[in-house]
């Protein structure tokens, strides 16, 4: 699918995107958009400050390695909600996600960030797609990730594939740590996302959850914080798949394998609930 860049001048506005997606409830096509949002942003300081502190990281003159997604989700709204986007934004169920450091994420006072979907395919529950993000500087790309998005009810003809993927490796506990009631809203001050199952019991409920649940990208924040002495700064990929959800407030556990250039990581609950499980590497 060949893309077309839509060049934004500044940030979109959150608030107007949030009534749009509130708007938004049916399924309108099984076609997805070939265009693409590209925008320069800037970094502030106070709210990476803010990040890093609510996700757990230290401040080691690096941006986080899951912070582009906070700079990348105005443009994520806008595409997703988008006249010719097919699916309501507000029910997409986020199943895994892929990052990769491509270069060292320190010295960036401004970048370019990017977003697209693609390769739209059948889901035993319904369908998914690949939301792409990158971020790049004036030298080129820094930083890349790829979430899969899935939005029940459509129909596609095809073979429904659905990924499992468990570690192999020897785990052994890393870090506990307990993700209190409002750390779903805690977590939306800083990255701007305010869906509602992360908010209150109250908001959750009206979405089938019986209480609210943390951002599958802050449990993923908040172990690679835990790891970072066992992760590269840069030439690293990390992936995750979201299991269970995690309902607030939780404590939860994070077993990873040894320290090195490729391991394994897995986030349980109470009872071995498993949360999520992922695995870091080279980029290929």
């Amino acid at each position: 699918m060949s893309i077309e860049w839509q060049d934004l001048q500044r940030e979109p506005s959150l608030p107007g995107l949030y009534l749009r997606a509130a708007s938004r409830r049916k399924i309108t096509g099984t076609t997805l958009p070939d265009e693409g949002l590209r925008c320069w942003v800037d970094i502030d300081g106070q709210r990476l400050a803010a990040y890093r502190k609510v996700c757990g990281f230290a401040d080691d003159g690096l941006l986080p390695p899951t912070y582009p997604h906070i700079l990348a989700f105005a443009l994520q709204m806008q595409l997703l909600t988008a006249r010719d986007f097919p699916f309501p934004l507000l029910g997409l169920i986020h199943l895994s996600n892929r990052i990769r450091v491509l270069r060292p994420l320190g010295g960036i006072s401004r970048a370019q960030v990017s977003v697209r979907v693609r390769n739209l395919r059948p889901h035993p529950k319904g369908a998914t797609f690949d939301l792409l993000t990158s971020l790049d500087d004036q030298l080129g790309p820094l930083w890349e990730a790829d979430s899969q998005m899935l939005c029940r009810g459509v129909k596609l003809e095809g073979e429904a594939i659905e990924q499992d993927w468990q570690p192999s490796l020897p785990l052994v506990q890393v870090a506990q740590w307990n993700a209190p009631a409002d750390i779903g809203r805690q977590y939306a001050k800083v990255s701007g996302d305010y869906n509602p199952i992360h908010l209150s019991a109250a908001s959750a409920r009206l979405f089938g959850f019986p209480t609210a649940i943390a951002h599958g990208l802050w449990n993923k924040a908040r172990t690679l914080a835990a790891l970072a002495d066992h992760l590269p700064k840069a030439n690293l990929e990390v992936a995750v798949h979201f299991r269970k959800p995690v309902r607030l407030p939780s404590a939860v556990t994070l077993l990873a394998s040894a320290a090195g250039s490729s391991g394994e990581l897995r986030l349980i609950g109470a009872g071995e609930l498993e949360h999520m499980v992922g695995h870091w590497q080279p980029v290929a």
